[in-house]
């Protein structure tokens, strides 16, 4: 697999945050709430610290409600708050406020005793390039620009949009790269149409999600394609029955494998195959034990 990992640009954004966190009581990260896994950056953790933090899983719609439950509870686990939601609706993103206040609760509580009440929290948003970062904060500041000089923080390029009275977001701090450590985070960033298709050829990538689609989600694959993939079948044998199935077939009864493969990605990234999450707290142990992590 051909993904590039982009040090200049990550460099420079580290560099961004780093500069902005002084600013900020709390750092939410969005990420994609079917891949919690390869659409965040592990370097995060690093480069924000013991700052409080919240998680934004994002297109929660379209994930598993019973896997976002578990991925909750395993932030929750890690001291983060975290916000279920879908950007592109606004479905759940009036919480927005109360997690980022729910995060900061004990400063809050301080603040109070030194008599600074009603301070308004201040928030940093962070994210890769195609989680809906763009989307939640417009969203959530419903496209409000109120630049207000007086605060620090405020250069060319960043501003403090005050979503209400008690909170106001940092906009933006540059955008957190993936970080393509093996081939699954491209896959599964891939299937998600989080990077471009062209970093493989489609056939093989559906070949890789058929194969992830029948371990987590088989009667997916039963309700759309009405087939149901048998123990020891390959992730090729799987794709060409459900073309054979769909009748995606060319001259010669040969299955047409480009234009299934086409559909299976689409009819995933639209939904049609109903609420999948393809990773789960779970595959983080695993990874744990294939590194020797304890």
């Amino acid at each position: 697999m051909h993904i590039q990992w982009y040090p200049g640009h990550m460099t420079k954004t580290r560099r961004m945050i780093g500069e902005n966190l002084k600013y900020v009581d709390v750092v939410a990260e969005v990420i994609d709430a079917r891949i919690p896994i390869a659409s965040r950056n592990p370097d995060i953790d690093d480069l924000v610290g013991s700052k409080p933090r919240a998680v934004i899983l994002n297109r929660s719609d379209q994930a598993d409600p019973a896997a976002s439950k578990a991925w909750g509870a395993y932030f929750r686990s890690k001291g983060m708050s975290v916000l279920e939601c879908d950007a592109r609706s606004g479905a759940g993103v009036k919480q927005f406020s109360p997690v980022m206040r729910e995060a900061l609760k004990e400063q809050i509580a301080k603040w109070r005793e030194k008599g600074q009440v009603g301070r308004p929290v201040r928030a940093m948003v962070v994210g890769i390039p195609n989680v809906g970062k763009s989307t939640f904060i417009n969203k959530v500041a419903k496209k409000k620009s109120a630049k207000a000089s007086d605060r620090p923080g405020v250069t060319r390029g960043k501003q403090w949009v005050t979503v209400d009275q008690g909170l106001e977001l940092l906009d933006t701090p540059g955008i957190l790269w993936p970080k393509f450590e093996d081939e699954t985070i491209g896959l599964h960033l891939a299937f998600t149409g989080a990077v471009r298709d062209a970093i493989m050829d489609v056939e093989t990538l559906a070949y890789h999600l058929i194969q992830l689609l029948a371990q987590r989600k088989p009667e997916a694959l039963l309700s759309r394609f009405k087939m149901e993939p048998q123990e020891g079948m390959t992730g090729w044998e799987m794709l060409e029955l459900a073309g054979r199935k769909r009748g995606f077939l060319v001259s010669g009864g040969e299955v047409d494998l480009e234009r299934t493969a086409n559909i299976l990605l689409d009819e995933f990234r639209g939904g049609k195959m109903g609420r999948i999450t393809l990773e789960m707290p779970e595959d983080l142990e695993k990874e744990g034990e294939a590194d020797g992590t304890p």
